[in-house]
């Protein structure tokens, strides 16, 4: 299914929403084709000015008709938005795309009244440079076009990549959802340190900003052997490798991994908590 020559409908048009509509505009998708629905007044003129899709307040009106909708609410959302839509999906029965974190799919095909494949997708922030991070799942019901389609309208802002069980996702929430938090963090901290040690803040900031930035091009331009490309920076008895073993004698592998382990939890737990009442 070429997704140039579909309907496609956005509930939510906020940051991650907006970023995916302007990557398959930018792809070659007919604004014309997209509809959006926005509650909030300012945001939808925004949508509809700047990148000509038609923006309404109503989701109903932007579902109607549509090949794929795209579920991009706040996860609490969720239960009071999808089921008033399932009427209208009812009609035609499209692919619904969610990528609010935590939600499951059962719970999300309950709202929808059953009557739409349904896939997961955690994308992340840096989809806004189209530079994201999208993981996507399937149950097995899911046809091949519906799963083509749907690596098509969330590789529009950056790489996609499949996992085969639906809780994995809550794990990718963890790596790559909330990662880039992390990388900031830990840029954050450097450019604190640097300016304890003397160095001005505006050049510690840039120093750590570039040094972020590139360490990601090169991580990203390389065969994936993370390991490598850090013993490739670190000479034995050399200042990189001071600073290492002081990060393993602090146990940086085991606050990493328990930082993991708090997100990925969270994640089952917004599952529980914002999931369909009926079922869970």
């Amino acid at each position: 299914m070429d997704y140039m020559n579909i309907n496609a409908a956005f509930v939510g048009g906020g940051n991650m929403g907006g970023a995916l509509i302007r990557g398959l505009i930018a792809r070659g998708m007919p604004a014309v084709n997209i509809r959006v629905g926005e509650a909030e007044p300012l945001r939808r003129a925004a949508l509809a000015n700047d990148l000509g899709v038609r923006a309404t307040a109503d989701n109903r009106e932007a579902v109607t008709g549509a090949d794929v909708v795209v579920l991009a609410v706040k996860p609490q959302d969720m239960a009071a938005t999808v089921p008033p839509l399932a009427p209208v999906m009812a009609q035609r029965k499209p692919l619904v795309i969610s990528i609010a974190a935590g939600i499951r799919v059962a719970d999300i095909a309950g709202w929808c009244g059953d009557a739409a494949a349904v896939v997961r997708a955690m994308p992340n922030r840096p989809a806004l440079n189209n530079a994201g991070a999208t993981a996507i799942y399937a149950p097995a019901g899911v046809g091949d076009a519906h799963r083509d389609l749907a690596a098509q309208i969330l590789g529009a802002v950056g790489i996609t990549v499949w996992v085969q069980e639906e809780d994995a996702l809550n794990v990718v929430t963890a790596l790559s959802g909330s990662g880039p938090a992390y990388f900031f963090l830990l840029a954050e901290l450097m450019a604190d340190a640097a300016v304890k040690l003397g160095l001005d803040r505006a050049s510690a900031q840039e120093l750590a900003i570039q040094t972020l930035f590139g360490s990601g091009l090169m991580a990203r331009d390389s065969d994936g052997d993370l390991a490598r490309l850090r013993a490739e920076v670190t000479s034995k008895g050399g200042t990189t490798d001071a600073a290492v073993r002081a990060f393993e004698g602090a146990n940086l592998r085991g606050i990493v991994a328990a930082a993991l382990g708090a997100a990925s939890d969270r994640g089952r737990e917004m599952a529980q908590a914002f999931g369909n009442p009926t079922k869970s």
